[in-house]
């Protein structure tokens, strides 16, 4: 019985694999495999699949059985398609080896160049490329990479050394060591190796093959590959597989060059060849910042044949794979090598852009465009603020780089990673300074506001990563001189010190001392013609989380279809109001709460006729007060003093009834409906304030859409209840007023009973939202605000994959949500079903609720274009909209 396949080559003009394979072979091999099929030149090579990463992170570093056998018979095929023996002394077969996840994750996982070389077989490849120089070169890179990547070596320690021999040298520049110096060089490597490891540098090109396998393999499991896949919620994944190939060498003189490029501008999206390169160099010199790269319309004049080979593969791949591509390449004595291609990472103003622009080109439909040319991340980013230009002049700039990641970021400067956790925590905002950075360095770049680099390019590690998070990042920035041991930076006139605050700006380049103010963004005409694509193809509504006119309006100017939670309580912290709001909490008899009552129905009718209006023609849902009373009252003793003077009444009585209104548990005490069944005159004033609103507005001549909320119901009786005295309410109104408005009262879905007896509740109430911040709260048991003490070690562990409070708990939560709509809706087949947590704003969580037949989601306003895309993404993919296969010539 043969076994398992592990082991999928390609090369030659076919592959045993393709693009739709990415969960097995990782979005690199897939990609090699189908390039391979549609006659690019890459390469061959093989790829282990991700199964065989599974395995061997659960099985103390194990392979399953039968890798091994077909491991080699990738190596003997590889051997068979190059005409070159592994290893060997005269004409050596040298290969990659590279990691390569189903989602892409740029520099988290190891990588190994050159491999296979020895004392040996160097020698062979210097007589058979006539260089010795180049042979050794890529022999002294290879001890660097497998020392640093397998053996856990610093790789600073094999830089000490090549320092040290410039400087003895007398040379700036790595290419200025002749081939008696790279000589010496790749003996003091040896020498590190076998320092830092005990053991001589291995000679067995198999032996190095398994190690750096195992390595990749391991290096799914590293800090640094977990912390990105948690701030990117990467979940899901088998691992990574590995990519052996041959090598093609850029570094092989000056007819060579390997580079970096998008076949379109990922910070604006401009229709153009966009990206570095460098001659004579191998692929990490690139990425890595170490050398300064030139722009890719430079190898125009260096190497024309190549450039327009490549401008054609370039448009060939866009074409096939409809989306912009990330490509890396290698030229090798004028022939071209593309060595992989995966979907570029780019801003939202890129995303944009690009969309609307292959939507015009004739490239992709519509629906293609907003299925898989945008995330919802991207058009988080064009919500980022900007600096004010008009506020900055030019000899306030103490820095120019390159515009790596657009928006602004202002904060403090840090120069390591853990110290921009550390002050992130704290809450403060800081700036990431670094020479350059690395994948370690991701936890604090997603920690900090934005990110300043002295050396690196467009597609150095900093940039990709910014511009892929939406954060502001400003690469390559030479005209600083950055030190870490005295914590400082400088341009030679002006030093900055960690802790000083400078602001930076990612679509210009630049770096200024101080903080300087920011500007809301303007959306432009991409966005809105993209946006109107969206809103044609999603039938499921969105409305926003408001509590002030001035969120509603800018709610409504991001596309919201009416406010699913107004939240009253928000309403009384003014300083007239929250004085009323006091006197009526304290009050001993209903006459008196009802005085107090009196005062606050002017301000809170006045705020709803505000957000009425901003709202006009647009369903508003209002929640009646929520929280429990004493979070009204001070705590303060000096504040306790001062409001019985204000009161007038006795510091002792203050002080009794304040104590007589604290709970033990006051999230699950006396708030929501049981406060408006206790006192009812609450529920009275609001209904009131609201109802005289809207007549209010209708007798102008406008449409008004009142919903009213019922919160915290968790039996029948208690909506029941709640829904009588609105009821009652509003018949008196209508009656003084003359004039009626129609409304809805419903109920706000949070507590776990509630879903249980949601058909019962639903034969009296017109409409159901769920609050999935308190049902989350209440069904895990998990307080919000204290379980951040351990929901981070949770995450950790395993025993949660994401936090319930930022995506939505489909399994446990979720199933509640799902049981309360569908049971609501037996009872009641018109029965609105909502939802106004937080979640709303989520895209995985709205896609849930798009699955479930929710009629709408509602979410702060800035998450609420968002939600709009992350609705019409939910319904192309549950009609099962493919794009259709595009021919390319």
């Amino acid at each position: 019985m043969d076994s398992k396949k592990y082991v999928y080559t390609f090369g030659g003009g076919s592959a045993e694999g393709d693009k739709s394979m990415k969960d097995l072979l990782g979005g690199k091999g897939a990609n090699l495999a189908e390039m391979s099929s549609i006659g690019l030149p890459i390469p061959p090579g093989f790829t282990l699949s991700a199964e065989v990463c599974k395995f061997y992170n659960e099985n103390d570093e194990a392979w399953p059985e039968g890798v091994e056998a077909q491991l080699q018979e990738g190596v003997a095929k590889l051997e068979k398609l190059m005409g070159l023996k592994f290893g060997d002394s005269e004409d050596p077969l040298l290969v990659s080896v590279r990691s390569g996840a189903a989602k892409s994750m740029p520099g988290m996982m190891d990588t190994v160049l050159n491999l296979g070389l020895n004392d040996r077989s160097v020698q062979g490849l210097a007589n058979k490329t006539d260089n010795t120089r180049f042979a050794f070169d890529c022999y002294r890179r290879f001890i660097d990479m497998f020392g640093n990547v397998v053996m856990g070596i610093d790789h600073e320690e094999f830089e000490e050394v090549l320092q040290k021999l410039k400087d003895e040298e007398g040379v700036e520049l790595d290419t200025e060591l002749g081939v008696k110096e790279l000589k010496e060089l790749v003996d003091r490597y040896k020498a590190v190796y076998r320092k830092s490891t005990g053991y001589m540098f291995p000679q067995d090109p198999n032996e190095q093959l398994h190690h750096a396998i195992n390595a990749v393999f391991g290096s799914w499991s590293s800090k640094r590959a977990k912390t990105y896949r948690k701030i990117n919620r990467i979940t899901g994944l088998l691992g990574t597989a590995v990519n052996v190939q041959a090598m093609v060498y850029g570094n092989m003189g000056e007819d060579c060059a390997t580079g970096v490029c998008f076949t379109r501008n990922p910070a604006d999206g401009t229709n153009e060849l966009y990206g570095e390169f460098l001659v004579n160099a191998q692929g990490e010199d690139v990425v890595a910042g170490i050398r300064t790269p030139r722009n890719i319309d430079e190898l125009k004049d260096d190497m024309p044949k190549s450039y327009e080979e490549l401008v054609e593969m370039t448009e060939k791949l866009e074409q096939h794979y409809q989306d912009m591509q990330d490509i890396e390449f290698t030229i090798q004595q004028g022939e071209l090598f593309i060595l992989q291609t995966r979907n570029g990472k780019r801003t939202g103003v890129a995303a944009v852009k690009i969309a609307v622009d292959m939507v015009d080109e004739g490239l992709i439909s519509q629906k293609g465009a907003v299925q898989k040319l945008v995330e919802p991340g991207h058009l988080d980013q064009l919500l980022h603020p900007q600096l004010n230009q008009s506020d900055i002049s030019e000899d306030e700039i103490i820095g120019k780089g390159l515009p790596a990641s657009p928006g602004a970021a202002v904060g403090k400067v840090v120069f390591n990673s853990d110290k921009a956790e550390e002050e992130h925590g704290k809450g403060e905002a800081v700036i990431l300074v670094r020479i350059e950075t690395s994948p370690e360095d991701v936890g604090g770049m997603s920690a900090a506001e934005g990110i300043l680099t002295s050396r690196g390019g467009m597609t150095s590690h900093a940039a990709v990563v910014a511009r892929g998070w939406g954060k502001p990042c400003v690469a390559g920035c030479d005209d600083i001189v950055i030190n870490y041991e005295s914590q400082s930076f400088t341009n030679g006139e002006v030093t900055v010190k960690a802790g000083d605050w400078i602001s930076i700006d990612g679509a210009r380049g630049i770096v200024i001392k101080g903080k300087k103010p920011v500007e809301e963004p303007s959306f432009g005409e991409n966005y809105h013609t993209f946006m109107n694509w969206v809103d044609e193809i999603r039938d499921m509504a969105v409305r926003t989380n408001a509590d002030a006119p001035e969120d509603a309006k800018r709610a409504r100017e991001f596309g919201a279809q009416g406010i699913g939670l107004a939240r009253t309580e928000h309403m009384f912290f003014g300083e007239e109001r929250i004085k009323a709001m006091r006197k009526m909490i304290i009050s001993e008899t209903e006459s008196e709460r009802r005085e107090a009552l009196v005062s606050l129905l002017p301000y809170q009718k006045q705020d709803f006729i505000d957000i009425f209006d901003a709202m006009e023609g647009l369903p508003v849902t209002v929640r009646l007060l929520d929280p429990p009373l004493h979070e009204f009252l001070p705590d303060e003793e000096e504040e306790i003093e001062s409001l019985a003077k204000e009161l007038k009444i006795p510091l002792r009585d203050l002080k009794r009834k304040i104590r007589l209104l604290k709970e033990f548990n006051p999230m699950l005490g006396h708030r929501g409906c049981r406060l408006g069944i206790t006192y009812p005159e609450i529920t009275e004033m609001q209904s009131r304030a609201i109802l005289e609103a809207a007549v209010h507005l209708k007798k102008q001549g406008k449409t008004v859409l009142p919903e009213i909320m019922i919160p915290l119901v968790g039996t029948s009786e208690e909506f029941i209840h709640q829904h009588e005295v609105v009821d009652h309410v509003a018949a008196e109104v209508f009656k003084e007023a003359g004039e009626s408005v129609e409304y809805k009262v419903g109920t706000m879905i949070e507590i776990p009973r509630a879903a249980i007896v949601a058909d019962k509740i639903a034969e009296e109430a017109e409409f159901f939202s769920f609050g999935t911040n308190d049902l989350t709260q209440m069904t895990y048991g998990y307080s919000r605000d204290d379980a951040g003490k351990f929901l981070e070690i949770y995450m950790q562990e395993g025993i949660l994959k994401d936090d319930p409070f930022q995506i939505l708990d489909e399994e446990g939560v979720g199933s509640l949500v799902k049981m309360a709509t569908e049971k609501g809706r037996k009872a009641r087949k018109d029965l609105k079903v909502g939802i106004c947590g937080e979640h709303g704003g989520d895209p995985s969580s709205v896609r849930f609720c798009y699955n479930l037949g929710l009629n709408y989601v509602s979410c702060s306003p800035y998450r609420v274009p968002v939600a709009r895309l992350a609705a019409a993404q939910a319904k192309l993919t549950a009609s099962k909209y493919e794009e259709p296969e595009r021919v390319v010539a």
